[in-house]
């Protein structure tokens, strides 16, 4: 059997028992959906770069810690998501410096093979990523893996390690913002006034998000 056509659970088998290659297949079978979250979550390239290099050596070393009791997939998200929302809150309490050449004041390392870059952005998507970037994380969180990425409500929970009614909540606070501030950028304005009126239906600005993975 190749590597290709094993299931996720027995890549991840086989890499607990030592076979070197199952779990770079097992990144490559779904390092886009991974990487569009990373991105999306921390709203920085290089800082998704970086988060998502994390999670990845956090489950290559923790595989044989997996009980299957989720899919596979669903332990990568939560990882991956974990990852971003610590890099979140460590860029929060210690903001990095630019250097002169306009680099980060961060030590080197190497940096995991970055997935195919998304289409060109649109206005629409633009305005999104704009718009959920200034959500809080954990809503941003919730709300990618919901309505961008589309998993179910009960599926998220375990990504994120809370109960569904808070995903949901999470997600219900995020679209009303994140219909706030799009109708604010698209009407040229900054960032909303507090009780500011919602121009345009959080369906649109859901449409627009899924849109931007085209």
């Amino acid at each position: 059997m190749t590597q290709s056509t094993r299931s996720d659970d027995e890549l991840l088998r086989a890499h607990v028992e030592g076979d070197r290659y199952a779990f770079a297949e097992l990144f490559r079978r779904h390092r886009d959906r991974l990487w569009a979250v990373a991105l999306r979550t921390v709203t920085d390239r290089e800082e998704a770069a970086d988060a998502l290099q994390d999670a990845l050596l956090s489950a290559h070393r923790a595989a044989a810690k997996f009980r299957g009791e989720s899919a596979v997939t669903t332990w990568l998200h939560r990882i991956v998501v974990n990852a971003c929302l610590d890099r979140i809150r460590r860029r929060q309490a210690h903001p990095t410096v630019p250097l002169p050449d306009g680099t980060r004041s961060e030590p080197d390392r190497p940096v995991a093979p970055e997935p195919a870059a998304p289409p060109v952005d649109h206005d629409t998507a633009l305005d999104v990523r704009q718009a959920l970037a200034q959500l809080p994380a954990e809503q941003r969180a919730a709300l990618i893996l919901v309505d961008v990425q589309g998993y179910p409500v009960a599926e998220v929970a375990i990504m994120l390690g809370v109960a569904e009614g808070t995903v949901k909540s999470r997600c219900a606070r995020g679209r009303a913002k994140l219909a706030v501030v799009l109708g604010h950028l698209r009407a040229g304005g900054g960032n909303p006034s507090p009780g500011a009126r919602v121009p345009t239906s959080t369906a649109q600005a859901r449409t627009a998000s899924v849109e931007e993975e085209r």
